[in-house]
């Protein structure tokens, strides 16, 4: 099972003339090895960019894209990772969510579609990232 972040499913669904052609490439490959999934923080950030009544999994469905919430495990993991991020002078512009979808990513999937691998790879020792090559 592989997990999707947000930037790359606002590639796609936005249509992105830099970034949509390799995410939606990179999705595609991963839907046929597996599942792909998204949490409720990604479900919840791509919503808030998009200027539809239409709920975001509507979307993600007709692509094969399914919901698998975020488990307690995977929650508490966050808020370990905010803090480390914190104590480490991180500044503001990293929210609670960058670390709900990477515990995500990490504690229930085996692979994490980003293009933030950077951020990914340094607290989320482990994860496989796999981003899109544009």
């Amino acid at each position: 099972m592989i997990a999707v972040d947000s930037s790359v499913l606002l590639d796609i669904l936005t249509e992105d003339a830099r970034f949509a052609t390799a995410s939606a490439a990179t999705v595609a490959q991963a839907l046929g090895v597996g599942e792909v999934v998204v949490c409720d923080a990604v479900i919840a950030e791509v919503q808030s960019m998009l200027e539809t009544r239409e709920t975001v999994m509507d979307a993600l469905s007709e692509f094969g894209i399914r919901f698998l919430a975020t488990s307690e495990q995977a929650a508490a993991r966050a808020g370990h990772m905010q803090r480390r991020f914190r104590d480490r002078g991180g500044r503001r512009e990293r929210v609670v969510a960058d670390f709900l979808i990477g515990a995500h990513a990490m504690m229930q999937c085996d692979a994490f579609i980003t293009r933030d691998a950077g951020f990914y790879r340094d607290y989320f020792k482990g994860l496989k990232v796999i981003v899109p090559q544009a």
